[in-house]
């Protein structure tokens, strides 16, 4: 991961890693870049991803229970499930299930 000091573009470098098929939570990147309070910091930065040049895949970004909180900051009206569904993943009423098996970690992963 190359060295920035945006916190925002920190955020994006994280997203761009979860793998096809898998989904984080706002609370689980803010952890592993060492701000366990700033999950609606990682909000923010997910909601402004779409000004970012290089794709950020922030439909796999979800609060900590698995619902899709940002679902609306995205085009279309069901483009974040979609997006998901694509991958396999399973949602239901902007739920996603089977959540513990399709959640990544990035402070297990990327350590």
């Amino acid at each position: 991961m190359k060295e920035s000091d945006n916190f925002f573009d920190k955020v994006y470098q994280v997203a761009r890693l979860i793998p096809y098929g898998r989904v984080t939570s706002y609370g689980a990147i803010a952890r592993y870049l060492g701000a366990a309070r700033s999950a609606r910091m990682v909000g923010w930065a997910m909601n402004n991803s779409h000004n970012q040049t290089e794709e950020v895949p922030a439909h796999r970004v979800v609060n900590r229970k698995g619902l899709l909180t940002g679902k609306h900051h995205f085009d279309g009206t069901n483009l974040m499930q979609q997006l998901l569904e694509s991958e396999g993943i399973v949602v239901i009423d902007s739920q996603i299930q089977d959540f513990e098996r399709v959640f990544w970690n990035p402070l297990e992963e990327l350590s």
